[in-house]
């Protein structure tokens, strides 16, 4: 009887080690902060802007050249025939329809430049997550970003760890309100 008692003694305290161990195995990181400070991030976002900028300025130049026939045409309307302001009308309403499809082609192409830089950068991310995790013992990662449901976060912030090994930048500075 002796004997079953100090079994269970010692398996009651045995499992309240491990469940403490267990729960000093989670860790947590600001996956939003460590996405911005990655250097092929602020890189690709550069290239995005750079398309974004390029497909700007053709749409904001027919915008121009429609307005710019827009206001000849009124200009001008008293003196022309009724034939001749419906054809300036459709081909007005063609740079219209244009305009449309610029700004169209310019998402995909913003889209597609999003599609093809952002995906390895995530991957990347993640790798380096599950190595730290590993070579920490950590069962659980938790995302600290807002969003991310993290409501306290006492386990181990690996972010120091993140910037080590994927080379992250510093913080960009939020502009002011």
């Amino acid at each position: 009887m002796k004997k079953l008692k100090s079994l269970l003694l010692i398996a009651v305290f045995t499992l309240g080690i491990a469940s403490v161990a267990n729960a000093q195995k989670i860790g947590h990181v600001n996956s939003t902060r460590v996405f911005a400070n990655m250097p092929e991030t602020r890189t690709a976002q550069l290239e995005i802007e750079k398309t974004a900028k390029t497909h700007s300025i053709d749409i904001q130049a027919l915008q121009k050249k429609g307005e710019n026939l827009v206001n000849k045409y009124r200009a001008e309307s008293q003196q022309q025939t009724d034939e001749t302001n419906n054809k300036r009308g459709a081909e007005v309403q063609q740079i219209a329809a244009r305009v449309q499809k610029l700004k169209e082609a310019a998402n995909e192409a913003i889209n597609e430049k999003r599609n093809k830089l952002l995906p390895p950068i995530t991957i990347k991310i993640q790798n380096a997550i599950n190595e730290i995790a590993k070579a920490k013992g950590l069962l659980y990662i938790l995302d600290s970003a807002q969003g991310g449901g993290l409501i306290v976060a006492n386990g181990t912030d690996i972010y120091e760890d993140l910037k080590a090994k994927l080379g992250l930048l510093k913080d960009l500075q939020q502009p002011k309100q």
